[in-house]
């Protein structure tokens, strides 16, 4: 699991900083990738990258600002030109679809995959055997949600020494074992799988928040996360500043993470009215109140390691 940060920046685009776009990389977990918000130029950001359209399985819209949807229409064909013929998913607020079919209609783009469009509501939106994601409004201008990914808790390692030690060789059994079943032996035996097997290893949580002013809604669903990301548009001195325009400050951003009990906490969606000098200072502010923090910048990868026992 990893997050690539494809647009980091707020507002509009500017040469360090590209507007928002990130993309959480599950190659491994189920050979796909998950979008969160499409700036405009976020296909040009990913030519510069490994990541392949036609893996986009999901796409997550925080909000309906520009600086999060332009680049959709966009990126949805060129993965069709591109021979992306696997479906795609979007979640975002209610205004996503009519902002979608309008534009695919009148620029007379005719996508080859199937496209489904699900405007968002708080609670669970999508959930199956490895994931569960939530959603909570926050406090924004205009409706803007953040999300919660939790990866599902996996089974323990089965302890192959103890059971070459009982006579059990490795084999087509240990599959079985290691699913928890309960298996008869050649010689009569019958052993239960479970008592085989590890601890259970935690799954992880990550937290991607769009624009918000700070809200109880952003704690919940950062609550004990192993990476946050979230919005720091404004340096800690700026503060009447974030609250008039709707945004959080750096202080802001870093606190929340400590009310939260969160592991990790990644700025994101930096104005740019801060140059690269100044990035260091911003961080720096976050990290006095939370010590592991790091800022984002285009192209960043973070990888998110699994849990060990």
């Amino acid at each position: 699991m990893k997050l690539l940060f494809l647009g980091t920046g707020a507002g509009v685009p500017a040469k360090p900083r590209n507007v928002s776009s990130l993309a959480l990389m599950l190659l491994e977990e189920r050979n796909s990738v998950w979008l969160f918000d499409c700036g405009e130029a976020t296909q040009h950001q990913i030519l510069h990258t490994s990541l392949k359209p036609r893996k986009i399985e999901k796409i997550f819209i925080t909000h309906l600002h520009g600086d999060h949807i332009f680049g959709l229409p966009g990126l949805l064909g060129s993965r069709s030109f591109q021979g992306g013929e696997t479906g795609l998913t979007i979640y975002g607020p209610k205004g996503i679809r009519e902002y979608v079919e309008v534009s695919l209609k009148i620029s007379q783009t005719h996508l080859k995959y199937p496209l489904s469009i699900i405007e968002i509501e708080n609670g669970t939106i999508f959930k199956d055997e490895q994931f569960e994601i939530e959603t909570l409004q926050l406090d924004h201008g205009i409706a803007s949600f953040g999300f919660r990914i939790t990866e599902k808790d996996k089974k323990g390692t089965l302890d192959a020494k103890r059971l070459r030690s009982e006579g059990i060789l490795p084999g087509p059994i240990y599959k079985r074992l290691k699913k928890g079943e309960i298996v008869t032996l050649e010689d009569g035996r019958v052993i239960n799988g479970n008592e085989y097997l590890g601890p259970d290893l935690k799954g992880r949580v990550l937290c991607i928040l769009g624009d918000t002013r700070p809200c109880e809604n952003a704690i919940t669903l950062a609550s004990r996360a192993d990476v946050v990301v979230h919005e720091a548009t404004f340096s800690a001195e700026s503060e009447r500043m974030a609250w008039d325009y709707f945004h959080s400050t750096t202080v802001q951003a870093a606190t929340l993470a400590l009310q939260a009990q969160a592991h990790t906490l990644c700025l994101n969606h930096i104005s740019s009215r801060y140059i690269k000098e100044d990035w260091d200072q911003l961080t720096e502010e976050a990290k006095a109140v939370f010590p592991n923090t790091e800022m984002a910048f285009d192209f960043l990868e973070m990888t998110i390691a699994p849990h060990k026992n």
